[in-house]
């Protein structure tokens, strides 16, 4: 910035600039210009020069060579320093700050105590700023250079430099290298109702200046495609999608009641020429134009397209048909359409779009959720208020540059961002591949190949084909008791009184405070039987035993965890089993110590000759543990049935309090069973089981285990990519619950979901080490592209500018060559 001063008429600035000639008139007098400095307004007198061939009509060309943006072409009276509009622009971008605050926040900065008195030049800010990041777009962009040729539709737009885009950032023999599920266009298509536009007052006197050639679209073509296509009007097969739609249909004075635009799914950037202002609330004629221009841009030969959009198992219905009637429309030849809907939103729509439109069975989609739209309207929310009243072209150019800035820093941070999604992948494929192989392992090798040839054909057919990703039994499948094997029933008979304790335990839980005078009397009843039953065991221990003192014994404490589902018991009955409460003894008989074999270590045991008696319990425990397991699995799958056929389609107060009332039932079983297979896992580990079966075979039950398989009550939930089932699922007792109907389309499901899950983040890994390699390409096209315009200028500026180009895009490919070094193919 120069320094400047008045220059005061009849003053010879030549006197002490020896050596400078000035040409000037005898009657030339100093004109007052307004300066707007990012320090302040200042008004200065200049003096025009007036050299040979020098004209009046020139003096815009003057203040531009002093680095001033003139407000105007003709007799110019105030000028914008390059530096104040440069800082606008990254104020208006990064904070959001509009034309009149910025205007206002100057004119307290020239006098804090009197802005009024500042001149108010918010207008020429406003229409200066409009042409400063034209210019400097058309500059940055290389239309500087290539002056001879107009940017075209887009050609003023950054897009994303990890995305496939064959003549750019791929080999030029990339057909015969890549699948064509690695090239897949990924894009993300949604609305936002906040970036209304009201309707202007004089429309004719509206000046574009970059229509069409950033992110939104041409107007022109745009309002030629709505005049001809018609909407399709039918009712939604799906949730109700309508109260979107219609969100601002009787909004009045609106132009513009949102935008629709188009990103890349991976990476949230937005496709240039796919933003469409909406008319009516979200109609497919305004998502159909942008969708078609985003899969038209920079997809030469790529033959497959994901479309990621939160109605799309209504949208794809008729998206074809648009396409024929409608001559604004256009696809690429052998165009192939994939729709998906994103995670988050797939929960709200019905049951049967989940396997059809997840995420998580389309096969090259990896880890996209489809939710990136809602994170890139968060920060555009904040200038719609300011948009809202522009002029049609002023709010587009607005738009335009808020998105550009936004890929801008996506591109900025791609580096970091990839790594991350390596580093991510690579966890996802470790936490998940063992799982699923031990669930493999387990289950009936035949049924797997039954279930992976249908899981091919789902994937080449898609459509209903795709259900074999629902459950295929809707009612509950009746579950017999297996009978218990048995060897010797003394010891049979000790496991089954340890089970009648916990029943009296939990019963003695579940006494209300106040309880009745019948319900203690029963109780006491119940005790006082099993407390006989102890006594009789006991006797014939002690004829077992020959003469060996007993002092022994085992007094079983239920753990806490596992007793949560009496807490919430409303109604106290008692149970129709052999338990039983109360009774005014020193030590109730859920508390009597029961002598086992397990009572004893394993090598006092074999001490007192007791080793053979060990193992037979021993043998009976992991019996007893296995029937827990399976019966656990079994109690799941029916309280999961429960919540998905009962509990949530409930259509009244009665049967809701019945599936209520059921599931609690289901809950008290689990947690009995839990702490049965406690028991057990303790007697083993007492009778001196080797501590590798323990832990892998026989591991402890965490509470977070015993939750309901969403897989069958939330099917179309959010977050299920990295889910696996417990351990329990896969041992190989599984094998056997197979031969249960219920349980055999129960593992049918998860393993086809695991398979899925595992495919993904295996589709992942691999989609992000080659976006590594697309990266590096895409900045070297960058560099090429401003080495050849620096080699054609012949301008020194323009050859200056240039060379900083190849300069700038050299740096960012050498920084994602050192850091991508070791990950990508």
């Amino acid at each position: 910035m120069h320094d400047w001063e008045d220059v005061h008429e009849g003053v010879d600035w030549t006197e002490n600039n020896p050596g400078v000639n000035i040409f000037t008139e005898p009657t030339s007098t100093t004109t007052p210009l307004i300066i707007i400095h990012s320090t302040g307004v200042f008004i200065h007198n200049v003096q025009w020069c007036h050299c040979p061939g020098s004209s009046v009509h020139q003096q815009h060309l003057h203040l531009l060579k002093a680095q001033l943006f003139p407000a105007s072409t003709s007799r110019p009276r105030t000028a914008f320093t390059f530096d104040v509009l440069d800082h606008f622009l990254i104020d208006a971008l990064e904070c959001k700050t509009s034309a009149m605050s910025f205007s206002q926040k100057l004119r307290r900065l020239t006098n804090n105590a009197f802005p009024d008195s500042v001149p108010d030049r918010y207008r020429e800010l406003m229409r200066a700023s409009r042409q400063w990041r034209d210019l400097m777009n058309r500059k940055r962009f290389g239309f500087g250079h290539d002056t001879e040729v107009n940017p075209g539709t887009g050609d003023l737009a950054l897009f994303c430099a990890a995305c496939p885009q064959p003549g750019i950032n791929m080999p030029v023999d990339w057909q015969d290298h890549y699948e064509s599920w690695l090239v897949m266009q990924r894009y993300v298509v949604d609305g936002n109702f906040t970036a209304q536009h009201m309707n202007m007052k004089q429309p004719h006197l509206d000046v574009t200046l970059s229509d069409g050639l950033g992110y939104m679209v041409t107007d022109a073509d745009y309002q030629a495609h709505l005049s001809s296509a018609k909407e399709t009007k039918e009712r939604s097969s799906c949730s109700n999608h309508h109260a979107v739609n219609a969100a601002n249909t009787n909004r009045s004075n609106l132009r513009a009641t949102g935008v629709a635009a188009t990103a890349c799914a991976r990476h949230g950037c937005f496709v240039p020429h796919t933003v469409v202002d909406f008319q009516k609330g979200e109609r497919h004629m305004n998502v159909d134009y942008s969708i078609c221009n985003a899969i038209n841009y920079h997809s030469d030969n790529i033959e497959t397209s994901l479309i990621i959009y939160d109605i799309g198992c209504q949208w794809c219905i008729h998206f074809k048909d648009c396409i024929n009637n409608s001559p604004g429309l256009s696809l690429p030849e052998k165009s192939q359409i994939l729709t998906g809907v994103g995670k988050f939103h797939l929960s709200a729509h019905k049951l049967p779009c989940f396997a059809r439109f997840s995420l998580n069975f389309i096969e090259g989609a990896g880890q996209v959720d489809g939710e990136i739209m809602e994170t890139l309207w968060a920060p555009f929310n904040k200038i719609s208020p300011t948009a809202r009243s522009m002029s049609q072209y002023h709010r587009q150019e607005i738009l335009d540059d808020h998105m550009r800035d936004s890929n801008w820093k996506k591109m900025v941070g791609i580096v970091r961002t990839l790594l991350k999604k390596h580093k991510r992948a690579v966890k996802g494929i470790d936490d998940i591949k063992l799982p699923f192989d031990e669930l493999t392992h387990t289950l009936d090798p035949e049924k797997i190949a039954i279930w992976e040839n249908d899981e091919k054909m789902a994937m080449e057919l898609r459509g209903d084909h795709l259900d074999i990703y629902q459950l295929k039994i809707n009612k509950e499948s009746e579950t017999s008791d297996i009978e218990r094997p048995g060897s010797i029933p003394w010891i049979i008979q000790g496991i089954n009184l340890e089970d009648s304790q916990d029943g009296l335990r939990s019963d003695v839980r579940r006494l209300p405070h106040d309880a009745t005078t019948t319900q203690k009397a029963a109780l006491q009843e119940k005790r006082l039987k099993l407390a006989g039953r102890i006594t009789k065991f006991h006797e014939i221990a002690d004829q077992m035993m020959e003469g060996i003192e007993l002092d022994w014994g085992t007094v079983h404490v239920d753990d806490p965890r596992f007793c949560m589902a009496e807490a919430d018991e409303q109604a106290w009955e008692v149970s129709d089993e052999d338990n039983s409460e109360l009774m005014d003894e020193e030590i109730p008989a859920e508390d009597m110590v029961i002598w086992m074999p397990s009572s004893l270590t394993h090598e006092l045991a074999n001490v007192l000759g007791l080793a053979k008696l060990q193992e037979e319990e021993l043998a009976l425990r992991k019996g007893q543990a296995n029937d827990c397991l399976e019966k656990i699995r079994l109690a799941l799958g029916q309280k999961a049935v429960i919540y998905r056929q009962y509990f949530q389609s409930a259509d009244s107060v009665w049967t809701g309090t019945r599936s209520k009332q059921e599931a609690q039932r289901c809950s008290l079983k689990i947690e009995k069973l839990v702490r049965s297979y406690q028991r057990a896992r303790s007697a083993m580990e007492r009778l001196g089981m080797d501590q590798q079966n323990l832990e892998n075979i026989y591991q402890e039950i965490l509470p977070e285990q015993l939750t309901v398989n969403k897989d069958v009550t939330e099917e179309n939930r959010f977050g299920q990519g990295s889910d696996k089932l417990a351990w329990f699922w896969r041992v190989d007792g599984a094998h056997k619950s197979q031969q249960h109907a219920w349980m055999d389309e129960f593992y049918r499901v998860n393993w086809l979901k695991a398979k899925a899950r595992w495919r993904r983040w295996e589709e992942e890994l691999t989609l992000t080490r080659h976006e590594m390699r697309w990266t590096i390409s895409w900045f070297h096209h960058q560099k090429s592209q401003w080495l050849r315009r620096s080699m054609e200028a012949m301008k020194s500026g323009h050859q200056a500018y240039g060379h900083r180009q190849v300069l700038l895009w050299q740096m960012f490919a050498e920084d994602a060559e050192d850091k991508f070094k070791d990950h990508m193919l």
